[in-house]
């Protein structure tokens, strides 16, 4: 594969059905629907049984590994990692997840749990990421990029395709951008077959590595920071083969919204909507809450990623408490309908 096509995504859907959940919910949001005027649709990706949407391209570029792969490897402390474990895990396959010495013991577990090996190394996951890589060059694993892999973003994009069976009649897709493999994913399938619709990605204010790029016109690095929104955070890589082309090619907007309306959001998704959701997963929400959406008329579709949270802070934040991010602290304030 060299370049992403809508036949790529159609036979991602054809692979991953036995390992995949395909057509997750797409029920509707009252309370944003009041507030945009329009209906909005909540993609539910956190019915996948790995909690995130993560589960669609590992599962397809485990399915589609070269001839005499010994296994497959990743770093990744967290839904990329859970998803390539399981996939492999469907496969009869060996995976080695790594990891550095500072991931909590809990996340760890997590990874053993789905059968895969934890294998601990270093003080970061720079450090970790040089032994997954050297497990590729030397003892014949396949590495599983979390979004620069075309067999993972063809399976990402197979939202696309079922957004549209469901909904035809959808205007705008709001997409949580990060490393750009979802975004790209599914942006090339809604696209390709029908070219009117809106995608827009949204990220956090600050360390968004997509976003700084797509403004330079190259892959740049960012200084990351602490966010609610923090599956969304990391590079894109300075190589950057597929995603960044693609996000650049078929994203019409990029929204940032604030750490403060992203916990507005998460306070929106779970007493208005029931969810419980990551940070990341309420992005499209606090855009759609803090009105600098250009969307057209039309119904809205926006992801709901992942579920993955972490409990205690969530705990915080729908009690309407302060929240502590690094050196700043969120000012808790209660949900009024």
């Amino acid at each position: 594969m060299t370049a992403l096509t809508l036949a790529d995504i159609l036979d991602a859907r054809r692979r991953i059905a036995d390992v995949a959940t395909l057509d997750t919910p797409l029920p509707p949001s009252p309370f944003l629907s009041r507030i945009a005027g329009d209906d909005v649709l909540l993609k539910l990706e956190i019915g996948q049984a790995t909690g995130a949407f993560k589960l669609r391209g590992a599962a397809n570029a485990v399915l589609n590994l070269p001839e005499g792969t010994k296994g497959v490897t990743c770093c990744s402390t967290g839904n990329h990692g859970r998803a390539v474990a399981y996939a492999a895990r469907a496969r009869g396959l060996r995976a080695v997840i790594c990891m550095s010495n500072l991931v909590p013991e809990t996340k760890v577990a997590g990874i053993r749990a789905l059968g895969a090996e934890a294998r601990i190394v270093g003080r970061s996951q720079d450090e970790a990421q040089v032994e997954s890589l050297r497990l590729a060059k030397e003892e014949g694993f396949y590495e599983i990029s979390p979004f620069d892999d075309l067999h993972v973003i063809a399976g990402q994009g197979t939202i696309g395709l079922e957004l549209l069976d469901r909904r035809p009649d959808l205007a705008t897709v709001l997409i949580p951008l990060s490393g750009g493999g979802l975004a790209g994913g599914i942006a090339c399938a809604l696209k390709t077959i029908k070219p009117s619709i809106r995608v827009i990605g949204i990220t956090m204010e600050h360390g968004a590595a997509m976003h700084a790029s797509m403004a330079a016109g190259k892959p740049v690095a960012v200084t990351e920071i602490a966010s609610l929104a923090d599956s969304l955070g990391g590079g894109i890589g300075a190589e950057n083969r597929y995603s960044f082309e693609l996000c650049r090619r078929f994203l019409d907007d990029v929204v940032l919204v604030s750490e403060e309306e992203i916990y507005r959001a998460m306070q929106v998704h779970y007493h208005e909507d029931r969810l419980v959701c990551e940070g990341a997963s309420a992005v499209g929400a606090a855009a759609l809450i803090s009105g600098r959406l250009d969307v057209q008329p039309g119904p809205i579709a926006t992801l709901i990623t992942g579920r993955n949270v972490d409990m205690k802070v969530f705990t915080d934040i729908i009690s309407g408490r302060d929240v502590h991010l690094g050196d700043t602290t969120l000012k808790g304030h209660h949900h009024a309908a």
